[in-house]
């Protein structure tokens, strides 16, 4: 019984969040630069979904979100959607990146739970949420916009403002998600055992 209440309760938590991140796509997104991916508020869903429930949860949440999408759902900013948007838009690249960066933020996480150092969180949102998501999202904008790779990486340089401040958004909340409900991520086991170390 407790089992399926956990499932239950982890398959509503990737639902929430895959719901969220679509709310976070309805003020739609506005273009600069050379490239034509748009600047929206996703990210910050993507970013909270790894902080807050971890690798397994948040990878599921984005990869549901994504799946949704890319059946036809216009749940994109700006209303779109479609396999179009993952394959050869110069933004296709970006919800692939998204994947990975939930889930490194959330891998990432564990290791500095339970007492969430907010330095600590924020070095691990800009691992996952920043660099992670342009390390896919960059060069498959070069590929499919015909851009230099060089082009693409200037280019990308208009969302670090914006995600900068979503980091801080994100550190912020799930600092204080983690503290009033503890568990939702599993602290590392080398977290676990270098505490225990020092402790004894």
């Amino acid at each position: 019984m407790a089992q399926r209440q956990n499932t239950a309760r982890d398959l509503a938590q990737i639902a929430v969040f895959a719901a969220f991140i679509a709310a976070l796509g309805l003020p739609s997104g506005f273009t600069l630069g050379s490239s034509s991916v748009p600047i929206t508020l996703q990210t910050l869903g993507v970013m909270l979904a790894g902080a807050i429930l971890g690798a397994r949860k948040g990878f599921l949440a984005v990869l549901l979100f994504s799946a949704l999408t890319a059946a036809g759902l216009p749940l994109l900013s700006g209303a779109r959607g479609g396999l179009h948007w993952f394959t050869t838009a110069p933004s296709a690249g970006y919800p692939y990146g998204w994947m990975l960066g939930a889930f490194v933020i959330g891998l990432l996480t564990a290791k500095i739970l339970p007492k969430y150092p907010l330095w600590a969180g924020f070095l691990v949102t800009v691992v996952g949420g920043m660099f992670a998501v342009y390390l896919i999202g960059v060069p498959v904008t070069a590929i499919n916009a015909h851009l230099p790779l060089w082009t693409a990486v200037v280019d990308s340089l208009k969302f670090f403002p914006g995600d900068a401040l979503k980091v801080v958004v994100t550190v912020l909340v799930a600092k204080q998600v983690h503290r009033a409900y503890p568990g939702l991520i599993t602290p590392s086991p080398w977290r676990r055992t270098a505490t225990a170390d020092r402790v004894g």
